[in-house]
């Protein structure tokens, strides 16, 4: 007798991961040393603080012995100034002396924090061989959607579904006079994967950082994920990433845990320029920009060599110019999409305007769920190479 089975949830009591005592340090460890961007002495320092109010450590392991993990897993090594040895990443002292030693983190602990940062926002995203940005265009693809369709004269031998068209041909002509013709045939469709170019533009203006509020640590940690994600689901994507102040130059990937804002006012056309600059040298067919800023653009450098600054309101002259680069990467084929973190309405109306010049996306957002935002858009903006 056949018996039915109910199916639904069952709920157990939450059970912490049985993690080891290094394990608990290093996970609020990667998230400070984030914090303060590379600088291990004041992340320890934290971790001191945290560890005297909630008792993080115990007699049996300490923060000492913590560090010391650190050092035989790789991911500091200690440098001494002149006058004293040189620690190298193997952990051998050199020739001793009195010098001061510094410790820094090593490429292996670079790497961690940003397959965290990848972690903690897009969630966990298996390794893909190529890059696959869907075109929408279905024919002679090669990715596999799933779906069939009927044979048309012109497909290759290796899209029809041997399957699916064997059992078209015992429905239409039966087991007993087994025959297979045209109207049999069944394909499997197929998509093409286009491959994309992308530069990450990041404000690092002394805005950032004002009215108590961390905004330039968010933004890296996206920098940080994007990076990550591209290079290990995208392989064939293009990343480049690149600050913007007074000036704007690019920074490397793996410089993209010891960014800090400096006292800069911001030129959002010089990031611009040399965003598209970046892209101009790229032979994918498909580009974009991605910008994240909190403030107005309030800086410009003029062609002497000057800077022409102005901080109150928007700078008819400064905004003129940050449309007329909207413009120009319209008429390149780059879409600009601007992630700006203010609700301020004046700015919000700029950056509608911004984006109408260059017909790109605009998202007015918080902190929270800015690396959220990019992944999806990322992930979603799949158009047809243009011509």
């Amino acid at each position: 007798m056949a018996m039915n089975l109910r199916k639904g949830f069952r709920f157990t009591s939450y059970e912490a991961p049985n993690l080891s005592p290094f394990e608990k340090l290093f996970e609020i460890f990667q998230e400070l040393i984030t914090h303060t961007s590379g600088d291990f002495d004041e992340a320890i320092d934290w971790l001191r603080e945290l560890d005297k109010e909630y008792e993080l450590t115990t007699d049996d392991y300490t923060i000492d012995d913590f560090i010391e993990d650190l050092k035989a897993k790789g991911y500091i090594r200690e440098e001494f100034e002149d006058g004293g040895g040189q620690m190298g990443e193997e952990g051998e002292e050199g020739d001793g002396g009195s010098g001061k030693g510094t410790i820094s983190i090593t490429a292996k602990l670079e790497r961690m924090i940003r397959q965290r940062a990848l972690d903690q926002i897009f969630g966990k995203i298996k390794r893909s061989g190529s890059g696959n940005h869907k075109t929408g265009k279905s024919g002679r693809g090669d990715e596999h959607t799933g779906e069939f369709r009927e044979y048309r004269y012109g497909d290759g031998l290796d899209c029809i579904s041997m399957t699916e068209s064997l059992k078209n041909a015992q429905i239409n002509h039966g087991i007993g006079n087994f025959m297979l013709d045209e109207g049999d045939l069944v394909v499997e469709d197929t998509q093409y994967k286009a491959q994309m170019s992308t530069v990450l533009m990041i404000d690092i203006s002394h805005s950032m950082i004002l009215y108590g509020e961390d905004r330039i640590t968010p933004a890296k940690k996206v920098a940080m994920a994007l990076a990550e994600l591209i290079t290990t689901r995208y392989p064939k994507d293009t990343l480049d990433i690149l600050v913007f102040g007074n000036d704007a130059w690019p920074i490397p990937i793996k410089d993209l845990p010891y960014l800090k804002v400096g006292p800069y006012h911001t030129n959002t056309v010089a990031g611009l320029q040399l965003a598209m600059d970046m892209l101009r040298r790229k032979r994918n067919t498909n580009k974009q920009i991605f910008m994240i800023t909190d403030g107005k653009p309030s800086c410009l450098r003029m062609p002497d060599g000057t800077y022409y600054k102005n901080s109150v309101g928007l700078d008819d002259y400064i905004v003129e110019k940050c449309y007329a680069m909207a413009s120009q990467a319209r008429k390149l084929h780059i879409p600009i999409t601007t992630f700006m973190i203010a609700q301020d309405p004046y700015l919000m109306q700029f950056i509608r305007e911004f984006t109408q010049a260059n017909k790109g996306k605009a998202f007015y957002t918080g902190l929270k769920g800015l690396g959220e935002m990019i992944f999806e858009d990322y992930e979603n903006n799949r158009r047809k190479r243009i011509k």
